[in-house]
C-alpha cells in the first residue's frame, strides 16, 4: 500500500534535460496503433494521432453523450458495432491483447470510502471504477487517463491514493502522473490537468518538459488578422514556431507539420457579439459580496468552460473586443470554432451538432496539444504492431 505522502511527492516527474518532445522522432511511424477510449467525447485522442500523421485502427469506443456520438462519427472511422454508450455494460474481455493504448477521462465523483482500503473496493458507484476495470480486462499495452486538477488534492489527496493504488495493485500497472498546463504546450489557455500514465511493464517515463509559448489568444480568432502570422495575400495566419517554416508554407514549397496551424479570416456573425446591457454587466465589476475580474482580450484564454453558451462573467469566460470588418469594438463571445481551435482541433475537425453542444464538447474535451506531447514523449510507435494491410 502507497501512503498518501508517498503519492503526492511524485508529482515532479518531468524531463527538463533530456530532448525537448517537439524534436524527438518516432522509432516506428509505420506501426499502426490500435487504441480504444471511453469517455470518449469528440476524441481528442484519435485528432492528436491524426494530426501527428501516424496509422490508427480504432478497436472500440464510447460515451452516454448522443451529441458526442455524432461528432465522434462525423471526423473518425467507426463503425456502430465498435461503439458503447453505457459503460456499465460494456465488456472489455473480448479485446484482451487487441489494445495498444487506451485512454479516458472519466468522472471522478468524491469516493464513499467505506472500507477505507484505498484500493479499487473504496471507488464502487463510481465511473473510475468502471474505467478501472477496462483496463484490467483488455490490459492495453499504455492506458492515459486524464482529469481535473482539483482531483490531485482532493479529501487531502485520499481520492487520488485510492484511484494511484487502484491503476497499481487491482490493475497491475507501472503508474506516472504529473500536473500539465496547455500554455506549457503550445495552446494559449490557462488549463491544468491531471494526466496519469501506466505502463503495463516496468518503463522508466518522464513527462514532457514545457516549451515556450508563441501564440496569443488573438492568433486563434476567426477575424483577427493584425497578427505577425497573417498572410494578406492568402488571407490566412499560418502560425508555426519556426519562422523559416511558415515563410516556406506560404510560399507553398512545405507541408504543414503537427504544429502548425492555418487559419482563414472571415467575419463573425452578429449573434456573438453582447447586447450593450449584456456588455455592461459583464464589465461590472459586481456587488459587494461577489466581485470579479473584468479583464477581456487575454493573452491566454481562461480555462474553456463546457457552458460557454450561458456564461456571461469575464472572470469565469473570455470575451474580445475585435471586429475587422465593422470598424467597431463590440464585446464578443468566442466562436465554437474558435473554441476548438483553442483546444487544438484545426479547421478540417467537422463541427456537426448546435453551437451549445459544441462549446460543451469543446469544453470537455482534451488539449490536443498535450496529448501530442505525451505521444512523442512516449514514443507510442514502440507500442504499435506492423501493419498487415
Amino acid at each position: 500500500m502507497t501512503n498518501n505522502k508517498e503519492v503526492q511527492n511524485t508529482i515532479n516527474n518531468i524531463d527538463i534535460e533530456g530532448t525537448s518532445w517537439i524534436n524527438r522522432n518516432f522509432s516506428n511511424p509505420n506501426r499502426t496503433i490500435r487504441l480504444a477510449t471511453s469517455f470518449s467525447g469528440i476524441g481528442a485522442i484519435e485528432y492528436a494521432f491524426k494530426r501527428l500523421g501516424l496509422k490508427t485502427e480504432i478497436v472500440f469506443a464510447g460515451d452516454i453523450d448522443a451529441n458526442c456520438k455524432k461528432a465522434y462519427f462525423a471526423n473518425y472511422n467507426i463503425r456502430e458495432e465498435q461503439w458503447h454508450t453505457d459503460i456499465h455494460n460494456f465488456n472489455a474481455k473480448p479485446y484482451r491483447g487487441k489494445v495498444d493504448l487506451f485512454v479516458g477521462g472519466a468522472p471522478c465523483q468524491a469516493f464513499s470510502i467505506v472500507g477505507e482500503q484505498l484500493g479499487f473496493e473504496d471507488t464502487r458507484g463510481t465511473l473510475f471504477r468502471e474505467f478501472a476495470r477496462i483496463v484490467r480486462e483488455c490490459k492495453p499495452k499504455v492506458f492515459l487517463f486524464e482529469n481535473v486538477q482539483g482531483l490531485f488534492k482532493h479529501d487531502q489527496g485520499r481520492t487520488w491514493e485510492v484511484i494511484y493504488n487502484t491503476f497499481r495493485d487491482y490493475c497491475g500497472y507501472d503508474i506516472h502522473f504529473q500536473l500539465l498546463n496547455a500554455r506549457d504546450y503550445g495552446i494559449p489557455q490557462t488549463r491544468e490537468r491531471l494526466y496519469c500514465v501506466g505502463f503495463r511493464k516496468k518503463t522508466k517515463f518522464k513527462f514532457p518538459a514545457p516549451i515556450q509559448l508563441k501564440y496569443k489568444m488573438y492568433d486563434f480568432l476567426e477575424d483577427y488578422s493584425d497578427s505577425q502570422y497573417y498572410d494578406r495575400a492568402k488571407n490566412v495566419k499560418i502560425l508555426s514556431p519556426n519562422m523559416d517554416h511558415q515563410k516556406r508554407l506560404v510560399a507553398g514549397v512545405d507541408i504543414e507539420q503537427f504544429y502548425d496551424f492555418i487559419f482563414p479570416i472571415r467575419e463573425i456573425d452578429d449573434k456573438y457579439y453582447l447586447s450593450e446591457k449584456v456588455s455592461k454587466y459583464v464589465l461590472s465589476s459586481g456587488t459587494k459580496s461577489f466581485k470579479t475580474s473584468i479583464k477581456t482580450d487575454l493573452d491566454i484564454a481562461r480555462p474553456l468552460l463546457q457552458s460557454m453558451h450561458k456564461m456571461h462573467r469575464a472572470g469565469v469566460d473570455n470575451y474580445v473586443t475585435y471586429n475587422k470588418s465593422k470598424g467597431i469594438n463590440g464585446l464578443r463571445k468566442l466562436t465554437p470554432r474558435e473554441c476548438f481551435r483553442l483546444m487544438g482541433f484545426k479547421d478540417d475537425f467537422k463541427i456537426v451538432v448546435s453551437n451549445t453542444s459544441a462549446y460543451m464538447e469543446a469544453g470537455n474535451s482534451i488539449v490536443v496539444d498535450v496529448l501530442i506531447a505525451l505521444l512523442k514523449q512516449m514514443d507510442i510507435t514502440k507500442y504499435g504492431v506492423v501493419n498487415e494491410k
